[in-house]
């Protein structure tokens, strides 16, 4: 059993296509069909149904995943064993909601490049739903998304942590003029927002659409680093995920606006499907994260 075969199945199980998949391993289509069947012929036992130009995994497939997957680990392993320093290299690629990729990945990708200077990162913004996509064709190998609690069985969540939303401004006299500011007078404010379909504002408008009320922004733009910036500088209102201005609230350039208004919650997850082997990069950056506070170890969670 060649060892090329199996990453060959995992990469075709992971994109559900053999171009794909022949593309990112650098392989013609064809080599990577005789590999399959090769690897097939060996285990006795058909494992992709192909259904036009979309390959599913059949049951025993599916089941060969972990052995696939857990050969890989201990090749690797077996690979570096005998040196004296197990380098890391090879190609990390993150996806990331934009919150995310402004305000928490930068220190993060900091200490990973000054740990493991060897693996390539790639990064890639957008909406969950986008990153999702890219994930279940192989294209990123992790989603590090803020959003709603996500959970299903096809993906595995390795790493989550709570984060609150809240309203904020660079005005200290209006921010501490009261100890709960009703929502209904803060709305007709001018606000700063992110762009509709981010998952904190549509909870936003889903809890002033039930009191039938409406916030129009003066400004709405998909940068959180802008909108922080034109805060700073006297700028109305926004709100916004507390991490990404805790820097600022604590120095004390920005404070936070009580309201009526229950609080909001997201989740910060590091997701990957299930189908896709944990390489030693993805395994590296997942231990940092978690050396991080408040995010926890989650042995396997992920709704869409």
């Amino acid at each position: 059993m060649e060892i090329r075969n199996i990453l060959t199945f995992l990469k075709v199980a992971g994109t559900q296509n053999f171009s794909k998949a022949a593309e990112q391993l650098g392989y013609s289509q064809s080599a990577v069909t005789i590999q399959i069947q090769q690897l097939e012929k060996e285990l006795g036992t058909q494992l992709f149904e192909r259904i036009g130009k979309r390959v599913y995994l059949t049951e025993k497939g599916q089941e060969f995943i972990g052995y696939a997957s857990e050969i890989m680990r201990v090749t690797n392993e077996a690979l570096t064993f005998a040196g004296e320093e197990h380098t890391t290299r090879g190609t990390l690629k993150i996806g990331g909601v934009e919150s995310t990729c402004t305000a928490l990945l930068p220190e993060l990708l900091l200490q990973y490049h000054r740990l493991y200077p060897e693996v390539e990162v790639i990064i890639k913004s957008g909406a969950t739903e986008n990153l999702m996509d890219l994930a279940k064709s192989d294209e990123i190998d992790l989603i590090f998304t803020l959003d709603k609690k996500i959970y299903s069985s096809q993906w595995m969540c390795a790493a989550e942590r709570v984060e609150d939303t809240i309203f904020v401004t660079s005005d200290r006299v209006f921010a501490q003029k009261s100890n709960i500011h009703l929502i209904q007078h803060l709305a007709k404010a001018a606000f700063l927002l992110t762009e509709t379909g981010a998952a904190y504002r549509y909870e936003l408008e889903q809890m002033l659409a039930e009191k039938e009320i409406e916030i129009v922004p003066v400004l709405e733009i998909g940068n959180t680093e802008t909108i922080i910036n034109l805060l700073k500088r006297g700028m109305g209102i926004s709100f916004l995920p507390e991490f990404t201005v805790k820097e600022e609230i604590e120095k004390g350039v920005l404070f936070e606006i009580r309201t009526d208004l229950p609080g909001v919650k997201m989740y910060h997850q590091l997701l990957y499907h299930k189908n896709k082997w944990m390489t030693p990069q993805m395994k590296a950056f997942l231990d940092l994260v978690l050396a991080q506070p408040g995010f926890r170890e989650k042995a396997g969670c992920a709704s869409t």
